[in-house]
């Protein structure tokens, strides 16, 4: 489900943005998510952009249930569990089952962010659903309440 004109190569470049917005450093001691202007960083958002217009057009979902995922409070979207899934299924770290393959985005990025995603990721090796976007949404949900000053959807 790559995006035409895209190779792998970005994806998996794309894969390590999307993580590093997953698990950036952080900036701000708080424990609500942390935004500024340097965090998320502008260019990871910019590189990510081609991927969640992508996603957004395919799911329908509307960008404020996008920004209130990431920022705000977790709340249920039928689109907005598509899109997770679209967005997942383009950085290809989910197969046709709606297994997200942790060891993949564990080897995928670097060192310092794998210890917090690895972090992150503890509690949320199950997920549950009944369709493919209710099991990606899952994995966000749950590294969401793992973690929210560092979570970030793009």
């Amino acid at each position: 489900m790559a995006l035409k004109g895209l190779g792998r190569g970005v994806s998996a470049s794309v894969l390590l943005i999307v993580l590093s917005l997953l698990t950036g450093a952080p900036i701000l001691p708080r424990a609500t998510a942390q935004r500024d202007d340097n965090y998320p960083q502008p260019v990871k958002l910019k590189m990510a952009k081609p991927l969640h217009d992508a996603c957004v057009e395919n799911t329908g979902v509307i960008e404020a249930a996008i920004k209130e995922f990431s920022d705000g409070e977790i709340h249920e979207d039928e689109n907005l569990k598509c899109y997770m899934n679209c967005f997942f299924h383009e950085i290809e770290v989910v197969d046709d089952h709606g297994d997200v393959h942790l060891e993949k985005l564990f080897a995928t990025v670097p060192l310092p962010m794998r210890d917090n995603l690895m972090e992150m990721s503890k509690g949320c090796v199950h997920p549950e659903g009944d369709t493919l976007c209710h099991k990606v949404w899952w994995f966000h949900q749950c590294w969401k309440k793992a973690d929210p000053k560092h979570y970030f959807l793009p």
